[in-house]
């Protein structure tokens, strides 16, 4: 009898919940069109109405957030935010955050009933700023994954221009070999999982990134680095206004120093600041303590 092998984006859940130690919950593709005739696509975790969205950072894709979603075991989305993912490009190469976070009230609207649990690592954190900035009837409370206003996006670029150099390959297992080179992954089991995910199989049958940002690095990071500069102390303003609670999450071999964590007090002193055992990606490299994190809050009555 002829073995089916799992071809699905799921087919690496069994394995991660048992390592995890948690069950396999219901996980779905969903997605909408925006008004302009995008598509935004999602992940939705478990069932019944979610209480937790999750926004990924630049060049990552909402199964970034996989680990976290198994060890929360409540129902969540996990948003492909505008160029990444299943989620479709944008002509004008803009994915600033008051950009994405339209599409994300967008689908909260639609998704989302009640008030969520806003996650957001990175670009995904300040995206998520803006929209409990505008849509606080949205947001039960805000969890920035190192990322505050102001941050130096010099910080990742120079190292990814120089991986995304080279944006097509004769297969995945080249990927993988390019992304363990420059030391992005882990494990290569990690890495296969990660670069599954974030690729995609052209017709002429070259490998190529999903991500509208392999195309664009350069642009991209110039105009948010431009955007941020542009905006001044209006965005420290503007997440000093946030009506939820506020917590930070830094990543203790992250991106974020001393000095943003000192301005992130300065501007939202009732704020929490939690520092896990992490880098950058504190969803992949700490998934247990940003899940417990994020449990906290759900089951805080006080919050």
């Amino acid at each position: 009898m002829a073995v089916v092998q799992d071809t699905s984006e799921f087919r690496y859940l069994p394995a991660q919940a048992q390592t995890l130690g948690t069950d396999v919950p219901h996980a779905e593709r969903i997605a909408i069109t925006l008004p302009d005739g995008r598509v935004l696509s999602a992940l939705r975790f478990g069932l019944g109405d979610p209480e937790v969205t999750l926004l990924h950072g630049a060049g990552l894709n909402a199964h970034t957030w996989d680990a976290v979603a198994l060890l929360l075991g409540r129902p969540a989305i996990a948003i492909d935010l505008a160029g990444h993912g299943d989620s479709s490009w944008r002509d004008d190469l803009d994915y600033s955050p008051a950009v994405l976070a339209d599409d994300v009230a967008h689908a909260l609207a639609h998704w989302a009933p009640r008030p969520q649990i806003l996650v957001g690592h990175s670009l995904g954190g300040l995206t998520a700023q803006v929209v409990a900035a505008q849509h606080p009837e949205r947001v039960r409370e805000l969890v920035l994954v190192d990322i505050v206003p102001g941050l130096d996006t010099d910080a990742a670029p120079a190292v990814l221009r120089d991986f995304y150099a080279v944006t097509d390959f004769a297969s995945r297992d080249e990927a993988v070999d390019r992304a363990q080179a420059f030391g992005f992954g882990g494990s290569r089991a990690d890495t296969e999982r990660g670069v599954f995910f974030n690729t995609r199989v052209r017709d002429d049958g070259r490998v190529e990134w999903k991500h509208h940002f392999s195309r664009i690095i350069a642009s991209a990071f110039n105009s948010l680095k431009n955007e941020q500069a542009a905006s001044g102390g209006a965005r420290w303003t503007q997440l000093a206004a946030v009506a939820a609670p506020v917590t930070l999450v830094r990543g203790e071999r992250g991106f974020l120093g001393d000095a943003d964590v000192a301005a992130f007090r300065k501007h939202l002193p009732a704020a929490a600041v939690i520092t896990v055992d992490a880098g950058h990606n504190v969803q992949e490299t700490a998934p247990d303590s940003l899940a417990a994190i994020v449990t906290g809050a759900l089951t805080s009555e006080t919050r």
